[in-house]
């Protein structure tokens, strides 16, 4: 458990904090790392979480469902964040650069509070996939999904960090949030156990909840490997990326 409050809250900590050493995100290396976690998050949800999910619950009716109210929670949490979960950071020139490539992306601005509520929601989520492994069976390996989380976050992290020290005009003013972000996969790693060790959230329940999040997982995973060719351009270097980070989720479900 220690552990994985650990990475869950220094991942993004530290990742945020990059943008005192690298102020913009705009080099193909940050594309290239977006598009590792987003297929590693993909792979680990398709080839793992779900499997698990119908093999250890296959009694459990609705799965499927609450997978698909997950998808489209992401989407609506998008709605506030405007991507900035999977690592997508929108400023003027983005958005120039987007018209110019035929690219139209309408994004709208919104409040921080707003921003970060939304992002919180998403991380507290994030957080409970990790609560009581052993009720998805030996064979769920709880620390490949938090490798897939902490891949995740860390570009979240600094994606939030830049909208909000161009919005907010300081990075100062912007490390309160970037901490209270942190801590939102912790606290819902901590929550969810005590409700489940409590008794106020059953088995089933906790289930639903995975399937849920699993839904999240897709959505963010296959938004970020789309949006990394927005115009639907061959290129071998983030096809490449993308294999390798799906090979690593599969090693990691097949060889460990």
């Amino acid at each position: 458990m220690t552990l994985k409050l650990l990475v869950l809250f220094f991942t993004p900590l530290l990742a945020g904090l990059m943008v005192y050493l690298v102020p913009s995100a705009k080099g193909n290396s940050f594309k290239l790392l977006l598009v590792f976690a987003g297929s590693y998050l993909f792979a680990i949800t398709v080839t793992h979480i779900l499997p698990e999910l119908y093999r250890q619950h296959s009694d459990v009716e609705l799965i499927g469902l609450f997978v698909l109210a997950g998808f489209f929670l992401q989407q609506l949490l998008e709605y506030f964040t405007s991507g900035v979960e999977h690592g997508h950071i929108h400023s003027h020139d983005h958005a120039d650069h987007d018209h110019h490539h035929g690219h139209s992306h309408k994004h709208h601005t919104v409040s921080a509070i707003v921003l970060l509520s939304a992002l919180c929601v998403h991380a507290f989520l994030e957080g409970s996939m990790l609560a009581q492994p052993v009720t998805m069976g030996f064979g769920y390996d709880v620390n490949a999904v938090l490798l897939g989380i902490a891949l995740h976050r860390a570009p979240a992290a600094f994606a939030l960090m830049t909208v909000l020290a161009i919005q907010l005009h300081s990075k100062r003013k912007a490390l309160p949030h970037l901490i209270i972000f942190s801590l939102a996969a912790p606290v819902g790693l901590l929550i969810s156990s005590y409700f489940v060790e409590s008794k106020l959230l059953s088995e089933t329940g906790l289930i639903y909840l995975y399937a849920l999040v699993c839904g999240n997982f897709l959505h963010i995973s296959t938004t970020i490997v789309f949006e990394s060719s927005p115009e639907h351009r061959f290129n071998i270097w983030k096809l490449g990326v993308a294999v390798i980070g799906a090979l690593l989720a599969v090693a990691v479900e097949y060889a460990i």
